[in-house]
């Protein structure tokens, strides 16, 4: 008869082993899944690698950067390259130094080509053949690396047109685009964030796109987490980003909403996250309101969002914070011009309170919400009238109401370090969203601080 102890042995054993085999084979299938992947990139790499080679074949004429300008280069002309395939400005330079008896001016060609030539120099025909290009006075033409005259030892010293490829010296002509049309600048800027948060974002992500079985994205998730908290945070303009990326601003502008939507998937109700504080041991509350300024759009059905109380196109939000100012919850996006007592009746926000057994401190504006003198929940300051002034008293509750309320501007202004609530340029509509995925945003900068 067998130990029921060795049996007891060999069933953990054996169900020890059927888990080590079922994480094996997940590991297994991800692996196979990320070399899929890097086999699709490295294809897309290798055709756009082709592509960019294409039209660097087909442009020809590099652009660069001479003194502070853009300037383009007048490739050399090999043998087999006709002179009608040329572009026509350079046809009509060719034109303008055959017909002169000697060297002409930079001046001068630029008259023929209708442009404001600020570059001292003069042309004139390369010594040899007839098929080469014009070279700028005071730059070789001897393939073998003759030293130049003085006269050209001292131009090169001055520094102008240093640094064009080939054998040949070629001169540079102004184009017609100014030099933010043709060259795109970029520039590095430091976001304000933790790791944390990044890899929280990254994380969301992914999980996402292996949850729809996307494959595929012109940037990993890290990089898109990246540009979206870039545009959150620091509110760079959505075709500024894609031109530092190399994508169009349609991507960007879509993996903003895709982001911002699993984000507010994650932001907490009002009931769930009134029931957390009283488990948790809390007593109140905090509640306020403020208004997010948008832009000014024409027509009746923006009126609405104008808010008489600040004089500006507006939407309003309330939100709730525990007694340290860390957001709990945000409500809806709704026009400016609803008042705080309004928006906390239509959220029941009363009803939320009794069920869970708290209570709120709130401003003036909330005045009335709680009629229930004997046991009330949401405690509101005493306000003065024409017929009835403040006792002293009644003014020593109002400054000790307003210390304890303080944390709630703390929390509304975390909220706002997101420069995209500076002035709203999104819909109306998707601001909710928008607000949700931010208090998510806000609290895991505050866990992390913490």
């Amino acid at each position: 008869m067998m130990d029921p102890e060795v049996l007891e042995r060999i069933a953990a054993r054996r169900a020890e082993l059927d888990g080590l085999e079922e994480q094996l084979v997940k590991q297994l299938s991800e692996v196979r899944a990320e070399r899929d992947e890097l086999a699709v990139a490295e294809r897309v790499w290798q055709r756009m690698s082709e592509l960019l080679a294409d039209e660097r074949t087909e442009v020809g004429s590099p652009v660069v950067q001479v003194a502070g300008r853009a300037v383009r280069l007048v490739p050399d002309r090999g043998p087999g390259v006709a002179e009608s395939a040329l572009p026509a400005e350079y046809q009509r330079i060719l034109t303008a130094v055959r017909q002169a008896a000697g060297p002409v001016s930079t001046r001068q060609i630029g008259e023929v080509l209708g442009l404001e030539v600020g570059v001292r120099g003069s042309w004139s025909r390369c010594a040899g053949s007839s098929r080469s290009w014009p070279t700028a006075v005071g730059c070789t033409n001897d393939p073998t690396g003759s030293s130049p005259p003085a006269r050209d030892r001292s131009a090169r010293r001055s520094g102008r047109n240093q640094g064009a490829p080939g054998g040949c010296w070629n001169c540079v002509t102004k184009t017609e685009e100014h030099a933010g049309d043709t060259v795109s600048l970029v520039y590095q800027c430091r976001l304000p964030l933790s790791t944390h948060t990044l890899h929280y974002l990254t994380d969301l992500l992914r999980r996402h796109l292996k949850a729809i079985r996307s494959r595929w994205r012109a940037l990993p998730p890290g990089r898109i987490a990246v540009i979206v908290l870039a545009v959150l945070r620091h509110d760079q303009r959505l075709a500024d980003m894609a031109g530092g990326n190399d994508i169009s601003a349609t991507t960007i502008r879509r993996w903003r909403d895709e982001l911002i939507h699993l984000l507010a998937a994650k932001a907490p109700r009002l009931d769930r996250a009134l029931k957390k504080i009283a488990r948790r041991g809390g007593e109140v509350v905090l509640i306020d309101g403020t208004l997010i300024p948008t832009q000014r759009r024409t027509g009746e059905a923006n009126r609405p969002n104008y808010s008489g109380k600040h004089r500006r196109h507006g939407l309003h939000v309330l939100a709730l914070t525990d007694e340290r100012g860390r957001l709990v919850w945000i409500s809806a996006a709704r026009p400016g011009r609803t008042h705080d007592i309004t928006a906390a009746r239509r959220d029941r926000i009363l009803a939320h309170l009794r069920a869970a057994g708290l209570g709120a401190l709130a401003g003036l504006g909330f005045l009335g919400l709680d009629d229930d003198g004997d046991d009330p929940v949401v405690v509101t300051g005493f306000k003065a009238t024409r017929a009835r002034r403040l006792s002293s008293a009644e003014k020593e509750a109002n400054r000790v109401l307003a210390a304890g309320r303080v944390p709630v501007e703390r929390g509304f202004a975390h909220l706002k370090n997101w420069r995209i609530l500076t002035k709203l340029r999104t819909d109306p509509a998707r601001a909710t969203h928008l607000f949700r995925a931010l208090l998510v945003l806000t609290n895991i900068e505050a866990t992390t601080d913490n």
